[in-house]
């Protein structure tokens, strides 16, 4: 892997992302414990929720690790339900995850990929509302939608 610039894995490290060394998916998946990311520590609100239907409707994916605490503070901003929902690629659990992170080339976790931009780092529900282009009225309206 490249060295990134000072000021940029600066601000990668500020924004809340998990660099990755080189090796490392393969690494930690040889370690055995590839238990999935952890659940959130609370429910989610209507608002949550309708912000996962959304992204889900959109295509966006949110590549992350198991072993990773930013990819867990990312999940838990959605509340239990709408965490467990989100258009999750797990990076690191079996080769089939990493081939598709490596395809995205994520080099951050938790990296967000929507019609080909990219945000890297934790994302505010706020940051992920305006990214996706969230329609202010939509909180009420997508949030009681079943499951896909």
């Amino acid at each position: 892997m490249a060295q990134l610039p000072p000021l940029l894995l600066a601000g990668l490290l500020a924004a809340g992302g998990t660099l990755l060394p080189p090796g490392a998916m393969a690494g930690a998946a040889a370690s055995g414990d590839s238990a999935p990311i952890g659940e959130a520590l609370r429910p989610s609100n209507a608002d949550q929720q309708a912000l996962c239907n959304w992204l889900r409707q959109k295509g966006a994916v949110f590549y992350g690790a198991w072993w990773c605490p930013a990819c867990f503070q990312q999940k838990n901003l959605f509340g239990q339900e709408a965490g467990n929902r989100l258009p999750y690629v797990e990076c690191d659990r079996d080769a089939a995850g990493r081939s598709r992170c490596q395809e995205a080339a994520v080099r951050v976790f938790p990296t967000w990929v929507l019609n080909g931009q990219r945000r890297e780092g934790v994302q505010s529900l706020e940051e992920l509302k305006s990214w996706s282009g969230f329609p202010a009225a939509a909180a009420g309206a997508h949030a009681g939608q079943g499951h896909p």
